[in-house]
């Protein structure tokens, strides 16, 4: 799908302030109403945006401490079995991911403490399927959900013949 800059302006009035109402929106844009709509339904319908909800960030209620774990799996249980399972046990899982290389999977966690940490990545190795763990700790945090220079790279972009 083609994203210009009214679609990035949009997606950045939104991404900023997730509980916008349309009609502020279109009239921040300089832009109708049904402009405005029909752009976001479009957006929406195209799978750009998935979602409007506010942006959480678990360390406002105390999970300030973030790691990654490394996951290599049985193969005899399969990848998404493993995940549903992890899902189903561990809250304090954010993100997700089948990867290639040393590892099958990556998960982004977070805890409160050091201490629960470890009870974290307990419970993950305990999970049946998964045969052993690596983890980290984030230090410091760069940047986290980073789309909104790629959205007003690619509408800047000319459109490209098929």
């Amino acid at each position: 799908m083609r994203i210009d800059k009214l679609d990035a302006d949009l997606i950045r009035l939104l991404t900023e302030s997730p509980q916008l109402p349309i009609l502020e929106c279109a009239r921040r844009l300089g832009v109708a109403r049904g402009t405005a709509t029909s752009r976001l339904a479009r957006l929406h319908e195209a799978g750009v945006i998935r979602a409007i909800v506010p942006q959480v960030d678990p360390s406002g209620f105390g999970y300030g401490l973030v790691a990654f774990c490394l996951i290599e799996i049985d193969q005899k249980i399969g990848h998404d079995e493993v995940a549903k399972a992890l899902a189903d046990a561990v809250p304090e899982i954010i993100d997700m991911y089948t990867v290639t290389g040393a590892s099958d999977m990556q998960l982004r966690l977070v805890a409160r403490t050091a201490a629960q940490l470890q009870e974290v990545l307990d419970r993950v190795a305990l999970v049946p399927g998964v045969a052993r763990t690596a983890s980290s700790i984030a230090m410091r945090t760069h940047l986290e959900g980073r789309v909104l220079p790629l959205v007003e790279h690619v509408s800047q972009q000319p459109e490209s013949s098929p």
